[in-house]
């Protein structure tokens, strides 16, 4: 095949060319040639500033959907904020009405107020103008009765109107019981045996405390009350330690409330305590303790027996701090229940009257350790109790003042008979304590009274029955009560060897005096 040479275009032709595409003549140059090559490059530009105008614009389109978002959120926030108030303005209305109708229920009730304290002042006023009418009335006829005595009629007109203007007390806030009961029992017709048989003691003894107790227990009148007279505050006390009835029946008996009651019983075994205590309970003096010695040395032939000891359990609800301290075992076992208690360690002289007491310690400490932790160990620890014996049970250890019996086991006959000796006298200060739980019978059960206020009740209890027994106020045989404490034996039995030889020389001494065993009586 034959190549022929490409004929190229000349200047006019090339002219004829691009008039037939006027498009492609955009690839000259604006100085007037008609250069392709130097179109090609323009176009290229053309199209290049084109996808850079896209591409701007594409840059653009998510500017525009965040201005449009917030748009939006600035609405929903608009009308948030107008439901908002518009649910404010509700409340306020409904708050509002609220507020009017209360203010229009106080101010009706102020003015019901006022109104009524106005009655009761237009009262009391026609009360005091009758009262001073009344008493000016009797003091003219006083006067014109008598008109030497015109000075005196005169001062007692003048006290007889001022008393008259004060008018009467007002009695608020005092809700009226009836008194019937008490009020019998207060009466002077009232018999000595049915006064007896209520408060476990006579009518004489009765007043005899009141008039010891009048100047700690006494209260003044006030403007909305009258106080309680010095006699119903202290039956109240002795009604309820005698009885031990609960206080909602207490309350009824005497026409006073309950918290009332529950009060005076309290302020008034404190009022026992302070001032009875040191002149009915104390430690013999030495005139008084010389004849103890002999009284009991007459009944059981031991010499120096200053007193008999005893330790009795008064039943407790169980606290609510340190429960297992006042659990008592040997009660539980007994009444197949379980039972707490606190103890009342005492002594007494021949006569049964307690010469030295201590209350409230927890009912499962032994004998023995309420002995230790007594007024009475340190006064015997320190020597006060020099030559002198007090005697105990099994449960209590031998020392130089303790006398206790023998405990061990296959005794002699000089030894059981000094046990019986001792058992005696042991007798003495079991039925104090029987006579005690019998006349207040409040130690027989689970009482209403407050643990830390134990000790202070327990004390005027045996105030009060030294009391009744110095006065020979007899105990009715059917209030007897009997003692069922169990006698544990000491874990250290013995704590002195000179108290050993004591014991021993005192038992031979018995039986070889012939006031051992059954010879004696």
């Amino acid at each position: 095949m034959e190549v022929t040479p490409f004929t190229f275009l000349n200047q006019e032709e090339y002219l004829n060319f691009f008039s037939l595409y006027p498009d492609m003549q955009d690839f000259g140059t604006n100085d007037g040639t008609n250069n392709p090559l130097t179109g090609l490059k323009k176009r290229k530009k053309i199209e290049e500033d084109k996808s850079g105008a896209e591409e701007e614009m594409k840059k653009k389109i998510p500017f525009t959907d965040i201005l449009t978002s917030l748009m939006l959120l600035d609405e929903e926030e608009k009308q948030e904020q107008e439901l908002y108030f518009a649910q404010s303005q509700q409340q306020n209305e409904i708050l509002e009405a609220n507020y009017k109708k209360t203010s229009e229920v106080m101010s009706q009730y102020c003015s019901d107020f006022q109104e009524g304290s106005t009655q009761l002042t237009d009262l009391e006023q026609s009360s005091g103008k009758r009262s001073r009418g009344a008493a000016f009335s009797a003091v003219a006829s006083a006067v014109a009765a008598a008109e030497s005595s015109s000075a005196g009629a005169a001062e007692t007109a003048e006290v007889g109107a001022a008393s008259a203007a004060a008018g009467p007390h007002r009695r608020l806030w005092v809700k009226d019981r009836s008194k019937d009961w008490w009020d019998h029992y207060n009466s002077p017709s009232v018999s000595e045996d049915e006064f007896r048989k209520a408060f476990r003691m006579s009518k004489a003894t009765f007043d005899m405390i009141c008039e010891g107790l009048e100047s700690a227990v006494t209260k003044k009148n006030t403007m909305l009350r009258d106080a309680i007279p010095v006699r119903q505050r202290v039956a109240v006390c002795i009604w309820r330690l005698a009885t031990g009835e609960p206080l909602r029946l207490v309350s009824k008996r005497f026409g006073l409330g309950i918290s009332t009651c529950h009060k005076l019983v309290l302020e008034v075994c404190l009022a026992i305590k302070t001032v009875l205590m040191e002149k009915h309970l104390h430690w013999p003096d030495e005139l008084t303790l010389q004849g103890i010695k002999t009284e009991f040395e007459s009944v059981s032939g031991i010499p120096n027996v200053s007193g008999s000891m005893y330790t009795t359990h008064v039943p407790i609800i169980a606290p609510k701090a340190s429960v297992a301290s006042y659990f008592n075992k040997r009660h539980t076992e007994r009444n197949q229940k379980t039972s707490y208690s606190i103890t009342v360690q005492g002594v007494v002289d021949p006569k049964g009257l307690f010469t030295d007491i201590c209350v409230g310690w927890p009912g499962s400490m032994p004998d023995d350790k309420v002995l230790e932790n007594s007024a009475l160990y340190k006064r015997g620890s320190s020597g006060q109790l020099k030559d002198v014996w007090v005697v105990g049970n099994k449960a209590h250890p031998l020392m130089d003042w303790v006398l206790a019996p023998y405990t061990h086991q296959n005794l002699t006959w000089t030894q059981h008979a000094f046990n019986e000796k001792i058992g005696d006298i042991q007798g003495v200060a079991k039925d104090a304590f029987a006579r005690l739980k019998g006349r207040w019978s409040c130690l027989q059960k689970r009482t209403e009274v407050k643990l830390q206020d134990l000790p202070v009740v327990l004390g005027a209890c045996c105030v009060l029955h030294n009391i009744c027994t110095m006065r020979n106020d007899e105990l009715d045989a059917e209030l007897k009560y009997d003692l069922f404490d169990d006698e544990m034996v000491s874990e250290n039995g013995v704590r002195s060897a000179g108290a050993v030889q004591a014991r021993d020389h005192i038992a031979h001494n018995l039986l070889h005096h012939g006031l051992a065993g059954t010879g004696f009586h």
